[in-house]
């Protein structure tokens, strides 16, 4: 077995890790959201003097620590276990290892280009995970 296979199996184990403790992760939600429409859910750090979540009172939602993190080896790691890569032009696929990294077309990037992209990507046996887009 090759190193780069090795480091895929690693990755797959670290992604399944990751989604077992996201499963366990709490809904980190912005303090009174739940009372106001015009509060968005969107996390924002308690800082009130007398805020009850700042101060960890029992009953009331986690706040965002260290400890809920994913573990090491998927930070960064697309679902499929591949680094993503963006990519810009043609000549970006040559620096992407196609056993470890996938690619994702920029969102610049035109039609005719993107064709291009796409037709080497795939002579060269590189995943393409926004082919559709």
């Amino acid at each position: 077995m090759s190193v780069e296979n090795k480091v895929l199996e690693e990755a797959k184990k670290a992604i399944k890790l990751r989604r077992k403790v996201k499963e366990k992760k709490p809904d980190f939600v912005r303090q009174e959201s739940w009372r106001y429409d015009r509060v968005d859910e969107s996390w924002r750090r308690p800082r009130g003097i007398d805020s009850k979540m700042r101060k960890e009172v029992k009953g009331w939602p986690a706040r965002v620590k260290v400890g809920y993190r994913g573990p090491k080896e998927a930070r960064g790691l697309h679902p499929t276990a591949y680094r993503e890569v963006i990519v810009y032009n043609v000549y970006d696929l040559d620096r992407v290892n196609p056993k470890m990294e996938a690619i994702r077309i920029a969102h610049t990037v035109g039609a005719k280009k993107r064709a291009e992209i796409l037709n080497r990507a795939r002579e060269l046996g590189i995943h393409v995970l926004n082919a559709s887009a």
